[in-house]
């Protein structure tokens, strides 16, 4: 019989694990809320604001609009198809889980080797990968949405379709790409805990300070 211990190590690997990037999280909403502009999430906020304004103040610029929604478009639909094809390897590597699982945890020498806590880790490998496909696809959808939106003459323009509500679905979409992003980050750590737990909380250790370095504002020096 597996020790108790070994699942306590993993538990409490995973409980860390999210306690450190909660803690991350929240360190971002504090230093945003001390400087607005502290995150190059909130960077691009205010650059799509901008943006869209400068677009629907000028119909010369239609062409070159269609064409970034279009990049930005076919980025998240790769994305998601992505996800989806990882969602299908994770499926198949469920049904062998029993047979890997002697070779890929040769170094765990803490964890717990019981076959339902392996599939527990897929299934949570999974929940991470649906929120990342659900991210980009939401994504899609808003894109186009701005895509109609932003090339309507200002003399047909209804009166509810502004630069500011325009403006804000495309925020809204590039929260939705990021959250995405966020998500296939986190398939890293996830990835290691099938290892063991000690590679769960390595991984985590090391994607943290590369999320600050992806999250933080580039200095214009």
């Amino acid at each position: 019989m597996q020790p108790p211990h070994g699942m306590i190590a993993d538990l409490t690997s995973l409980a860390v694990s999210i306690l450190l990037l909660a803690t991350y999280q929240l360190f971002l909403v504090l230093r945003l809320r001390r400087d607005p502009s502290h995150t190059i999430q909130a960077v691009n906020r205010a650059a799509r604001t901008a943006w869209i304004e400068s677009v629907m103040a000028d119909d010369t610029r239609a062409v070159l609009a269609v064409q970034t929604l279009r990049n930005s478009t076919m980025a998240a639909t790769f994305l998601a198809s992505t996800a989806i094809i990882l969602i299908l390897g994770v499926l198949t590597l469920s049904g062998q889980w029993e047979q890997l699982s002697s070779s890929w945890q040769l170094l765990d020498r803490v964890g717990s080797r019981q076959p339902g806590l392996g599939i527990a880790k897929l299934l949570l490998l999974l929940v991470d990968l649906f929120f990342a496909f659900f991210g980009f696809a939401m994504a899609v959808r808003l894109f186009n949405h701005v895509g109609y939106q932003i090339n309507i003459p200002p003399e047909r323009r209804p009166g509810a379709i502004t630069p500011t509500l325009v403006a804000c679905h495309l925020n809204r979409a590039g929260a939705y790409y990021s959250l995405g992003m966020r998500a296939y980050y986190y398939t890293v750590p996830l990835t290691f805990w099938l290892f063991g737990p000690q590679f769960l909380l390595l991984a985590t250790v090391v994607l943290i300070p590369l999320l600050y370095h992806l999250d933080r504002r580039p200095r214009a020096d």
